[in-house]
């Protein structure tokens, strides 16, 4: 789909590279690499220096590679050489002192600390599969994940380590424990004291492009979470197209994205697509979403480049005041599940900045048969994967060959989103294949109504769903909540007012014929709404 970019400029990159997991590429001696490999610069950059350069390179971004910082007052900044040698020590943390090889699987379980960045470079050194998740996770959620995985290692914090010590005995294939904290733990290695007497002499395992990198269990909206496998290629090297043409992104800028680690989006702008770029991360550390606390470090800290979630920049709005002056930023990213417009315009109101919202790959409408279908007509979003695969595009879902074959049709990789393309080549996203509502004859996108919605002062959010009606089959229905200056209004005429607004805002054959008031939404791990469980509620009535 096609996005919106900031003055779009030049990333240079230099003739010889610096890599943080070990080793060179030079481009000049191997053109073939031009444009196909992953860079990452190394900055002459040494702690606690920012003005300096390096003598024979010539002038580089005064960034660090990593910049941390938590609500205490704490900062970590590495440059690419310091990050390259951490690496190194904890990379023979997981061969020696865990005894891990290449292809042995490795959950990790940790907030935004500066060890979770670490860890995501040594696996790559070591060629050990990462599988990253939330630290919300509970015990059930850890026991499925380790057992579904395999996984022979585990890196945790003080919090979760109690839970994987209930269930260990359950996970037959886990045989080493790492805690990143400040006090031993019977039965963990501790992480930080194997890292100071570990060496930082390591050689870089070699893999191939389509060797296993990472396993990201998906949020599970139907069913079960399942095993999603991205490799050396999909994401060390199509992370890059990312980092280049979405996120904008050259060696001068600081990137903040505020995705939690186990989350996809992390590896993505928190990791692989700044790093290719020469770029720096940045990251602050919060234990909870603080929309202030976001509000006063893109103000505090001189932040170029700075992606959320849609939910989070509604919050950002709300609570935006016009002390807070971003004087750095100057590019904003979303993804993960649409936006409505109504947050985009308020975000550009009130900053002056466009949020630009990612999107797959190169995408084009298709029937149920991977037939590609004209201008305006409604079909499945489709990738085409035939002759060329797209970097990006994940290897497949693990140890299941059959739903992984089920997701591909001829030529394309079928999305699961509804959309059509207009006369000029936009895409117009519709729904999810599943949340898309049946009325009378019409075809209803759930986030089209929503977006109507959030245009209204009384709504904080909402999420639609099909409900069962004896006459039209189904129809919309919408689940509300309400702003705190709105809960102690007659529900009956905000009710009315809300439709009559949906109305006059879209067709008036969506207009949601019922509505619920409600405190909260069921959400996904990764906060994405679980439209399927209210639907359940609904047809779970008939």
């Amino acid at each position: 789909m096609r996005s919106g970019k900031r003055a779009k400029h030049a990333a240079a990159v230099p003739n010889h590279v610096l890599l943080p997991w070990g080793g060179t590429r030079d481009y000049d001696a191997n053109p073939a690499l031009r444009g196909h490999f992953l860079p990452v610069l190394s900055l002459p950059l040494t702690r606690g220096v920012s003005e300096r350069t390096q003598a024979g390179i010539g002038k580089r971004p005064i960034n660090p590679a990593f910049w941390w910082v938590n609500d205490n007052g704490e900062e970590v900044r590495w440059n690419f050489q310091e990050l390259g040698s951490l690496s190194k020590k904890l990379a023979n943390v997981l061969t020696e002192s865990c005894g891990l090889k290449k292809g042995d699987r490795v959950i990790v379980i940790l907030p935004a600390i500066p060890e979770w960045w670490l860890i995501n470079v040594a696996c790559l050194r070591t060629g050990t599969v990462l599988i990253p998740g939330t630290i919300q996770l509970t015990e059930n959620d850890l026991l499925y994940r380790l057992q579904t995985s395999t996984a022979k290692c585990i890196i945790t914090n003080d919090t979760l380590a109690i839970t994987v010590d209930a269930i260990a005995h359950k996970c037959k294939n886990l045989k080493s424990k790492l805690i990143v904290s400040e006090k031993p733990k019977e039965g963990w290695g501790n992480l930080r004291e194997l890292m100071k007497h570990a060496s930082d002499d390591h050689s870089c395992v070699k893999t191939r492009h389509n060797d296993t990198m990472t396993i990201y269990f998906t949020s599970g909206t139907t069913g079960s979470p399942k095993m999603t496998e991205h490799t050396h290629s999909s994401y060390g090297l199509g992370l890059s197209i990312n980092g280049r043409y979405w996120l904008d992104l050259t060696p001068s800028d600081i990137m903040w994205n505020t995705s939690d680690t186990g989350w996809a989006k992390s590896a993505w702008s928190s990791v692989f697509s700044p790093w290719s770029l020469g770029a720096c991360v940045f990251a602050h550390y919060m234990p909870r979403f603080e929309p202030t606390s976001i509000l006063k470090t893109l103000s505090r800290f001189p932040i170029t480049v700075f992606c959320t979630a849609p939910t989070a920049y509604r919050m950002l709005v709300l609570n935006y005041k016009s002390s807070y002056k971003f004087k750095s930023l100057k590019h904003c990213v979303t993804a993960g599940e649409p936006i409505n417009p109504e947050v985009s315009e308020q975000w550009k109101k009130k900053t002056g900045l466009d949020i630009y919202e990612g999107y797959g790959q190169t995408e084009t409408i298709i029937d149920e048969n991977g037939d590609i279908l004209p201008p305006k007509q409604e079909g499945t979003i489709g990738i085409r994967v035939l002759p060329n695969r797209p970097l990006g595009l994940f290897a497949g879902y693990v140890d299941e060959p059959v739903r992984t074959s089920s997701v591909f049709r001829g030529d394309f990789y079928m999305t699961g989103d509804r959309g059509y393309m207009d006369e000029d080549g936009y895409i117009w996203f519709i729904g999810r294949s599943d949340d898309i509502i049946l009325s009378s004859g019409y075809r209803i996108g759930p986030f089209e109504v929503e977006s109507a919605l959030a245009e209204h002062p009384a709504v904080l959010e909402s999420a639609v769903v099909s409900s069962p009606d004896q006459i039209r089959g189904e129809v919309v229905k919408a689940f509300v909540i309400l702003k705190a200056e709105y809960k102690s209004h007659d529900p009956e005429k905000i009710k009315n007012a809300l439709q009559e607004h949906v109305k006059k805002t879209t067709a008036p054959y969506k207009y949601p014929r019922k509505v619920e008031f409600v405190h909260e939404l069921p959400k996904t791990i990764s906060g994405k709404i679980k439209r399927n469980e209210l639907r359940k509620k609904e047809w779970g009535k008939v």
